[in-house]
């Protein structure tokens, strides 16, 4: 890179550094969570957990899921979109 050009000028397929990290930030870490869903219900399918045990896999297994999307609803609502 030249001393001429500053690193928020550079792109890549069009879209700066910063849009393709929000866009991984968005689209990546939601498809991720949409994945380990479908891991905890094939866990529980194939344990033949019942319902019991499924509401216990989805309970214990997703807190982290819902703490994830909770602080981006906090941090929306209190620091708007950043």
């Amino acid at each position: 890179m030249t001393p001429s050009r500053r690193a928020a000028d550079t792109t890549m397929f069009g879209f700066t550094e910063e849009q393709i990290a929000g866009f991984g930030m968005t689209f990546g870490v939601g498809a991720f969570m949409l994945y380990m869903v479908f891991i905890i219900v094939q866990l529980a399918r194939e344990s033949k957990a019942g319902r019991y045990g499924t509401f216990v896999l989805f309970l214990a297994l997703g807190v982290g899921l819902i703490g994830f999307v909770a602080k981006g609803v906090i941090k929306l609502f209190i620091g708007g979109s950043e």
